[in-house]
């Protein structure tokens, strides 16, 4: 029985901030019911919620050395539907209301983080085969390893995973400010290693020094070896092709789940859904301080308000779009500049907006569940875990299709009457509006095809099943 250790800087349900702690608190669980012996490791912050930390016991204290400073943590264990969980703490650096703070200190506290998992693996009865590490919080583990700890008989036969969630987020700092805080040498700090154009990167380290590299979704896999989402480190991941793969998200078909969702009123299923998402749709328009209407075409986009899901594109075209039967529901924060927005066109077309900045579960499930369609125009998008969501509950995603979009939604073929969804491939907005009208006009003029498609993605199964088995195989391959 292969033993994985999954380290990352979040885990649902005791931190999330995105798709990373959606991933790491739900693909284990899986794994372990095929017969591995996972376990999770992340930081003990002091703003996980009160709940989880009393159920938190004692393990083991450590000393754990970076660079010239020395630190104690305190390893604590809960078991998590089966799953157990390691929580690092130390008051030093995982203090506050957030995961993250200033880049500056999160190179420190992440560095300390990779360091404190090693030391902590000699305390404990569990020695694993593959430390599973994601994005830039953890990419120092496998730089770690293999320099620091290669001689150890202990750590000599761990190999490591390293995921890319998304090749936005790197972990840049000055190559003086590394060396200090993470106690590396100087030959670590070249173009091959850790260098990155006079700057130290410590996503590159992990790329580098990582027995495998893994990404999101094929698509992205293959988009990242090209200059345009590549993000500079292109070259980087050309060369190690050969142990670069792309495995799809999942989500977990038992949180996700419009037959049986606790925040969802009337459930439904595949062959019911034609009634229940109409009565919740009365539902999230009574919520939503928005005219009730059955026959106005709902849209939803549940995201971080960034330029990177494509609300630039969507600015640019609000007033045409909103000349149609439609209403449009955000739920997120973000970009001051897009919540402006929003609120703008609130203002403007009060019957037809509804923005809450202030993401909670309960208001996704209700917005999945009563919208008609949810809208994607991502500049890049690793995976995406919205459109998998919405296709579980029957509303049908309008994608750019780029990264893991592109993988898990079909385009509509009137002619064959096949497709889960609409999408564009040019990054621009006159794309984007006539995707939208498009799928309007199918909503509005051919009812039973638009329900032929609800039932389509309802049957789809993006649950954790198949990538499962990729992931086995990789580790296998180890």
């Amino acid at each position: 029985m292969k033993k994985i250790l999954y380290t990352a800087a979040e885990c649902t349900p005791f931190v999330k901030t995105g798709g990373l702690g959606a991933v790491v608190g739900s693909l284990p669980k899986q794994l372990k019911a095929r017969g591995y012996d996972v376990r999770i490791a992340i930081p003990a912050y002091e703003c996980i919620d009160d709940k989880w930390k009393k159920q938190m016991k004692p393990v083991v204290s450590l000393p754990v050395s970076l660079g010239w400073r020395n630190q104690m943590v305190t390893v604590k264990s809960f078991e998590y539907e089966g799953v157990p969980c390691y929580f690092l703490e130390n008051n030093f650096y995982f203090c506050g209301n957030s995961p993250y703070s200033d880049m500056w200190l999160d190179i420190e506290k992440f560095s300390f983080f990779s360091k404190a998992v090693l030391e902590m693996l000699s305390y404990l009865d569990f020695e694993p085969d593959v430390i599973h590490c994601h994005d830039w919080q953890t990419s120092l583990i496998p730089v770690y390893l293999k320099r620091m700890y290669s001689d150890d008989p202990f750590y000599q036969n761990i190999k490591t995973v390293f995921t890319l969630h998304n090749m936005k987020f790197q972990g840049m700092t000055s190559i003086d400010h590394l060396k200090d805080v993470a106690g590396l040498p100087d030959d670590l700090f070249t173009y091959d290693k850790l260098e990155y154009y006079n700057s130290a990167n410590m996503l590159k380290g992990g790329i580098v020094f990582a027995d495998k590299v893994t990404t999101v979704s094929q698509t992205y896999s293959e988009e990242i070896k090209q200059p345009e989402y590549g993000e500079g480190l292109d070259e980087l991941l050309r060369c190690r092709s050969n142990d670069l793969c792309g495995i799809v998200n999942g989500i977990d078909y038992q949180i996700y789940s419009p037959s049986q969702d606790e925040y969802i009123k009337y459930h439904y299923n595949a062959k019911t859904f034609r009634k229940g998402k109409k009565k919740n749709k009365v539902i999230m328009q009574n919520k939503a301080g928005l005219p009730v209407k059955n026959d106005a075409f709902t849209c939803c986009m549940i995201s971080r308000l960034t330029d990177q899901k494509g609300f630039d594109l969507l600015g640019n075209v609000m007033d045409q779009l909103l000349e149609h039967n439609v209403q449009l529901y955000i739920l997120g924060g973000g970009e001051k500049c897009y919540e402006d927005m929003f609120h703008y066109y609130k203002e403007k077309h009060p019957d037809k907006i509804f923005a809450n900045f202030d993401y909670t579960d309960e208001m996704a499930k209700i917005l999945y569940a009563g919208c008609d369609a949810t809208l994607m125009p991502s500049r890049f998008e690793p995976c995406g875990l919205s459109q998998l969501m919405a296709l579980r509950y029957g509303t049908v995603p309008v994608v750019r299709l780029t990264g893991g979009l592109k993988d898990t939604v079909k385009v509509y073929n009137k002619k064959y009457h096949t497709g889960t969804g609409f999408g564009f491939e040019e990054y621009n907005s006159e794309s984007l509006l006539a995707t939208m009208e498009e799928a309007i006009s199918l909503f509005e003029n051919e009812k039973g095809e638009w329900e032929s498609m609800v039932a389509r993605g309802m049957n789809e199964n993006y649950s954790w099943t198949a990538s499962c088995k990729e992931y086995e195989k990789l580790y296998e391959s180890l």
